[in-house]
């Protein structure tokens, strides 16, 4: 199956760059090199932390979700509970689960195929793929940016880790900012409609006020109240709308039929008097 596996992968390799136009390759190509200059961030903040100098580079080849390894990262790195960094790491990788349905049919057959591509299921290469025309087109993207990324990604890790034994204030370098640059660069597109919006706003508020006197983990935890807030206010803003619309809506057809059986009286009446 190895043997196999591994001229399917060579075979994909070469469709690629036959497929995908240059402007394509292009942006994958940019998206690659940030995904690196991301990854040294990570590893050099995450060894300088002083978490172990193995970690970030393990994360990053079996986890391999940038959202993820920095919300686990940065819990541990504050003495939070490892199990409330697993919980929030898997809570932010759900969204895996539709991105599967959206891309299940492009990633191949084979039980070699479906675990590596899932593994490579991120954001960035499930952009580029459903950007694409066709099927043909999706699956040589979706490949492309998936591979490129995992390999440019582990790089930088690597490459941060290392950094991370020497440099010992992250803080000068500016590279404490990029646990909270990446991840509102994740949330920002999704700010736009009212209900994530009113869900990140609860969230933060009690993730805020909960930072104070709880343990490191627990108010990331406790944000996601914001959801399950968002979605109330929704119901309770739309369902009374929504009855009393109906409400109306019967109203107004009883109205109709009380004056159509009115009209209805008055033709019979009015027939009556022609024919007498």
């Amino acid at each position: 199956m190895t043997n196999t596996f591994s001229v399917s992968s060579i075979n994909t390799m070469r469709s690629i760059f036959r497929t995908l136009d240059r402007e394509v390759l292009r942006d994958i190509a940019l998206v690659c090199l940030t995904g690196s200059i991301v990854g040294v961030s990570f590893g050099t903040i995450t060894v300088s932390s002083g978490l172990p100098l193995w970690l970030p580079m393990l994360l990053s080849v079996v986890v391999f979700a940038g959202a993820a390894q920095f919300v686990f990262v940065g819990i541990m790195a504050s003495g939070g509970n490892p199990i409330a960094a697993v919980v929030a790491g898997l809570l932010i990788n759900t969204r895996h689960v539709p991105f599967g349905f959206a891309v299940g049919d492009i990633l191949g057959t084979g039980r070699a195929r479906l675990l590596v591509g899932s593994h490579l299921m991120i954001d960035e290469a499930v952009a580029f793929a459903l950007a694409q025309r066709d099927r043909q087109r999706r699956r040589a993207a979706y490949w492309a940016c998936g591979i490129g990324l995992f390999c440019c990604w582990n790089l930088g890790v690597a490459l941060g880790a290392f950094a991370g034994t020497v440099v010992t204030d992250t803080d000068a370098l500016g590279l404490d900012a990029a646990f909270p640059a990446v991840l509102l660069a994740l949330l920002l597109p999704s700010l736009r409609e009212a209900a994530t919006l009113r869900a990140a706003l609860t969230g933060a508020a009690i993730a805020v006020a909960g930072a104070p006197w709880l343990p490191a983990g627990l108010p990331v935890l406790l944000a996601l109240a914001g959801v399950a807030v968002s979605l109330r206010t929704t119901s309770l803003r739309t369902t009374p709308a929504g009855s009393g619309d109906a409400g109306d809506g019967d109203d107004a057809g009883d109205g109709d039929d009380a004056g159509d059986g009115g009209d209805g009286e008055s033709s019979a009446g009015h027939g009556s008097r022609v024919a007498s």
